[in-house]
């Protein structure tokens, strides 16, 4: 079944490059990216798996582990995390289930046949530190994903947690945000958003963003 956004996601065991992990444990109270890959020696996805290690600094100023998923064996993620690193520069030193057996793309949904046959499609599931599913976007085999929109949706998770507001349309960190429409009590407002606010219509009050 498939897995929709509030859910808890299944915990497993699998083989890794790192080892066998058990993914409760390893995310412990951390944010999460998972993200899966078709196969091993793939070109498109060699060129992410260089962009997730060279955005690391990003990831753990957030408080994210990142981990990411192909149906190949450990021993074969071994030889393409060297190409890896040579093609792009980098040092991938970030955990790469082995998941031959298919139990975690099964566990996740991943594999959709009228896509990609009996091989994952490249999906990735943002979890929050309470093992809820926060978001998933499942991209064609033709098109790299955008990391950028990764973070700016994190930050966006991050924010709209601790405070009352929503991000709208291409927001990035720094900039208005959306007043909730539930609070609509003046003195409430006042309390929580002492930097003031702006009202565009009733129901659509920009104010800035509250930690900054």
């Amino acid at each position: 079944m498939a897995l929709r956004l509030g859910d808890t996601v299944p915990n497993f065991t699998q083989a890794s490059s790192q080892g066998d992990i058990d993914f409760y444990s390893w995310a412990g109270d951390s944010w999460v990216v998972l993200f899966s890959h078709p196969a091993d020696f793939t070109p498109v996805c060699t060129t992410e798996l260089g962009e997730v290690a060279r955005l690391q600094p990003e990831f753990q100023k957030r408080g994210v582990k990142t981990i990411a998923l192909s149906v190949d064996s450990a021993e074969s993620h071994a030889g393409w995390i060297k190409d890896i690193d040579e093609t792009q520069k980098v040092t991938v030193n970030y955990p790469i289930l082995a998941d031959p057996d298919k139990k975690v793309s099964d566990l996740y949904d991943m594999i959709h046949p009228n896509s990609l046959q009996n091989l994952t499609v490249r999906t990735v599931f943002i979890i929050d530190p309470n093992k809820k599913l926060r978001l998933t976007i499942t991209y064609p085999a033709s098109t790299g994903r955008n990391f950028d929109e990764l973070l700016r949706v994190i930050d966006s998770l991050q924010l709209t947690d601790n405070y009352s507001v929503a991000t709208p349309v291409n927001w990035k960190d720094g900039g208005d945000c959306v007043i909730v429409p539930s609070i609509k009590d003046p003195e409430e407002l006042k309390q929580k958003f002492p930097k003031g606010y702006e009202v565009v219509k009733p129901y659509l009050r920009m104010t800035p963003q509250p930690n900054k």
